[in-house]
């Protein structure tokens, strides 16, 4: 006897019709609900860091702190949504590492602008980025920038980050005579620091699911007895309120000084903002998609454009809330291990961000020394791009090693971008090789140029 009864759809089968299936289409990709979910939980703990650290670094800047919480999880809820919904891709977004410590230490800090107008550039970059992502411009710059420049961009943010992650730890300390040199580790902030680091590393070599997170909260939970920290009064509470930041850009001071002269300086801080950004992304998306399976028979990405624009248009949006510019993080790579496929993995870590502004008060009782020791294990995996420079071409690793060392030791992004593509324009006009040298490295070199000329 045959039976009428109809086959019982759960979250571990793949759908075969609903809302979600047409939305992101599950059953096309062999996923299912409850996979797409737990790969969203899973890409969430690895890069939840940001939402301590990001208001850690850019409150030094004069940002309200408790808006900066919001603001982190509101722009990063936008772009993980706008990857979704739109481009269909398991990929997570949040304001960048890196970008948010360029902002704090050399737009705000180093050359003395207000954080509102170290906002509107983030939104200028923002608007180009998107621009150039609806045109072949993107095209264009991204193929004829040099492959060592790009590894060495990445790295030499890792290195930037490094050393604030070491200063704000007190690991490295001010030492007139060297410059600098080791700090106090009888000081239980600095040890505290090195073993967050320490567990961290620890943890992540032996693949234990949100390592980072795991190690912040550890040394965290130790501070308490120690005094260092204040236990929290509530585990959840009512969201800090946006309004500090909302659409605070300052777009009057950005393009003209306080003279009332054009502001050339800005120029290069744009353009770092939107280098770094622009690569970063290319190398996330490229890397993801390989990972999930969204190259097709011909080698071609399915929906990178798509991917390309939510990303964008994410950095835009967050700039109106008060974000650095939100980029695709390559922490999305774990919720693909973990089988997510569609952008239903990337909605639901944006969900997961927007819940996570009601524990405000314990996002925002993480002490300095874990921030940083974070910091310092986020920076060493930045680096690693120095491993793919072609070690065989002087005028290919010594201009990305400028990149990258400049960077740090000016304390500034835009300083080493600077200063690696004029080192690479010269070294390989003055060795015969100036076939080498695109038209857009000649028309940066110059803008470039004129930026020391004029400083």
């Amino acid at each position: 006897m045959m039976s009428n009864a109809q086959p019982v759809e759960t979250l571990s089968t793949p759908s075969k019709g609903g809302l979600l299936e047409k939305l992101f289409k599950l059953s096309e990709h062999g996923t299912t609900v409850k996979t797409e979910m737990m790969a969203g939980l899973t890409t969430f703990v690895t890069m939840a860091y940001i939402i301590f650290i990001n208001p850690e670094l850019m409150a030094k800047t004069g940002m309200d702190k408790d808006a900066l919480f919001v603001a982190t999880c509101v722009g990063a809820a936008i772009g993980c949504m706008l990857m979704g919904l739109y481009a269909n891709w398991p990929v997570g977004l949040a304001p960048g590492m890196g970008l948010n410590a360029f902002f704090t230490y050399t737009v705000v800090f180093d050359m003395g602008h207000t954080w509102q107008v170290a906002m509107a550039a983030v939104f200028v970059s923002g608007v180009l980025f998107a621009l150039m992502s609806f045109y072949k411009i993107r095209e264009w710059i991204l193929d004829s920038i040099p492959v060592s420049l790009r590894y060495a961009m990445t790295a030499g943010v890792g290195l930037f980050l490094g050393v604030i992650g070491l200063k704000n730890a007190g690991i490295i300390v001010a030492f007139e005579p060297t410059l600098m040199t080791v700090g106090n580790f009888k000081d239980p902030s600095v040890l505290l620091a090195g073993i967050t680091f320490l567990i961290i590393g620890t943890l992540f070599r032996r693949n234990l699911f949100g390592a980072v997170l795991i190690g912040m909260l550890v040394t965290t939970l130790v501070g308490i007895p120690l005094g260092l920290v204040t236990a929290p009064s509530s585990i959840i509470s009512t969201p800090p309120s946006l309004g500090p930041l909302f659409m605070s850009m300052d777009f009057e001071h950005l393009f003209y000084n306080a003279e009332g002269l054009f502001n050339v300086g800005m120029i290069s801080v744009i353009i770092s903002f939107l280098f770094v950004n622009m690569f970063d992304t290319a190398g996330t998306l490229m890397g993801v998609a390989d990972k999930a399976n969204l190259i097709d028979d011909k080698g071609n990405i399915k929906n990178l454009k798509k991917s390309l624009k939510a990303d964008s248009v994410s950095s835009v949006l967050g700039a109106c809330v008060g974000c650095p510019p939100v980029t695709s993080y390559v922490e999305s790579a774990a919720g693909v291990a973990a089988g997510g496929r569609t952008g239903l993995t990337a909605v639901t870590v944006g969900v997961l961000f927007l819940l996570a502004t009601f524990f405000a008060d314990i996002a925002l009782i993480i002490p300095s020394y874990a921030t940083s020791g974070a910091l310092i294990f986020v920076a060493f995996l930045m680096m690693s791009g120095l491993s793919k420079i072609n070690w065989d071409e002087f005028t290919d690793y010594v201009p990305a090693c400028i990149t990258a060392m400049m960077m740090a030791f000016t304390f500034s992004i835009a300083n080493g971008i600077a200063l690696g593509f004029i080192a690479y324009t010269f070294l390989k006009v003055g060795s015969g090789k100036s076939e080498e040298v695109s038209s857009s490295i000649w028309v940066l070199t110059a803008i470039f140029v004129a930026k020391f000329a004029l400083m």
